[in-house]
């Protein structure tokens, strides 16, 4: 996925509303009508979003006689979604060291050690984040 087409998912994405309607549509295409009905805004505002959306590639709009009905189109969210996971890794590990400096801590306590003020443990955890 191109970085403009990233950067075009992401803004697409950025709006509640927008998002609303992609989480509607992924239970199955509908028309803009009933798209339209839970938000209370005009037709055409909720034309503006949905052009927003197609010009990201996130919907289709087709036409069958007097209907336009929209589909969710998902190839976009793939390059979100590899985009997000190239950092999974960096929060895993970091959770990974918080885990092993609670149990620690749990260790010190259950031997009756004195607890570690704030700042120290500030300053440790700190230190241990320097080393990865």
């Amino acid at each position: 996925m191109s970085s403009d087409q990233l950067s075009a998912t992401f803004a697409a994405l950025a709006d509640p509303t927008r998002r609303a309607i992609l989480a509607r549509l992924a239970v199955g295409e509908t028309t803009v009508t009933e798209l339209a009905e839970p938000f209370e805004m005009t037709l055409p505002a909720v034309t503006k979003h949905l052009k927003v959306l197609e010009r990201a590639g996130l919907i289709s709009r087709g036409r069958e006689a007097q209907w336009r009905p929209c589909r969710l189109e998902a190839k976009p969210l793939e390059g979100v979604a590899d985009w997000v996971g190239q950092y999974r890794q960096f929060w895993e590990a970091r959770l990974d060291r918080l885990e092993d400096y609670l149990r620690e801590l749990q260790a010190q306590a259950t031997m009756g050690e004195t607890p570690e003020t704030p700042t120290q443990l500030s300053k440790e955890y700190n230190d241990e984040r320097k080393k990865t």
